[in-house]
């Protein structure tokens, strides 16, 4: 197949690229700057110049190829106060991309992340009652409902749900930032009892996932890239502490803010999800390591190149 990427030089897309090149397809990525065209150019893709606010690009680019895949987002403002602008981004180019694929029968799939599950373990099926005016996180969560809608419109439309921690080597997202937190405050801390669990997958098998869908999911189809249905945060913080050789303890929700900064609301969110359906329908076997045994492979704990930070 012929397929145009966005986020190809994300953290999971820069996995997707070689996962899709290594099957045989074609592929186009999206790059908005000479950097990430010299760098997508060099792994083999062939690149379209643009940004996600290129509407024109988006639909010429999903047009000529056989398959799109979506991952990029504005995460650089959404983490600074501009979610709602974020999403809005999002949604423009996903009705872009979709009123393209009308009518051709392509397949569509685009990024989303899993509802907090509180204390329940989130299936495909659950999360989709989504109020379309939404505003915050849900707002993303309607994009996605838009997605799968598609399916009534002759696109071979997917969702796929990645959940917060998708980890690796050259992670540096919520991982690496609770590593940072422990070594800054010569502590490793929980939430309370720590009873919240993460979902989690290692990158190589969110690769492995998006270049299945694109291939064999039905239309309409939610997806899980969950290989670790839940992992308790009071052991991932215990790995880290004793990678870190500091003391592991239990933070009070009043003290959430002080010690974790922009990650308290993280830190104590129960996010477990299930992929069972997702295996099945796929035929998707993860190989890569758990998150602990990633953990405890140390390279989280290693120093950071300059300018990582």
């Amino acid at each position: 197949m012929h397929v145009f990427i966005t986020g190809a030089s994300g953290w999971i897309g820069s996995a997707v690229l070689p996962e899709l090149l290594g099957a045989g397809h074609r592929v186009t990525a999206l790059a908005r700057s000479d950097a990430s065209a010299a760098a997508l150019a060099a792994a083999g893709a062939e690149v379209r110049r643009g940004t996600l606010d290129d509407l024109d690009v988006l639909r010429d680019a999903a047009l000529a190829a056989d398959a799109v895949v979506h991952l990029a987002f504005k995460h650089d403002i959404a983490f600074t106060g501009r979610f709602d602008e974020a999403v809005a981004a999002d949604r423009a180019a996903v009705e872009a991309i979709g009123e393209a694929l009308a009518g051709t029968g392509k397949a569509f799939a685009a990024a989303s992340g899993a509802p907090v599950s509180d204390g329940a373990v989130l299936t495909e099926a659950d999360g989709h009652e989504t109020d379309p005016g939404a505003t915050g996180p849900h707002a993303r969560f309607a994009v996605a409902e838009y997605v799968l809608g598609l399916a009534e419109r002759d696109v071979r439309s997917m969702v796929l749900r990645f959940p917060p921690t998708v980890h690796g080597e050259g992670d540096y997202g919520f991982v690496a930032a609770f590593v940072a937190v422990a070594r800054e405050r010569g502590l490793s801390g929980h939430l309370g009892e720590g009873a919240n669990r993460w979902a989690a997958v290692h990158r190589s098998d969110a690769a492995a996932l998006v270049r299945l869908a694109i291939e064999r999911a039905p239309a309409g189809t939610t997806l899980h890239a969950v290989d670790d249905e839940g992992v308790p945060v009071r052991d991932i913080a215990a790995v880290i502490g004793r990678r870190l050789g500091v003391p592991t303890a239990s933070i009070a929700p009043e003290d959430a803010g002080a010690h974790f900064g922009w990650l308290a609301a993280f830190a104590g969110s129960d996010r477990a999800a299930s992929s069972t359906a997702t295996r099945r329908v796929l035929d998707w076997k993860p190989t890569g390591p758990g998150l602990l045994e990633d953990l405890e492979q140390g390279h989280y704990f290693a120093a950071r190149p300059s300018g990582s930070e």
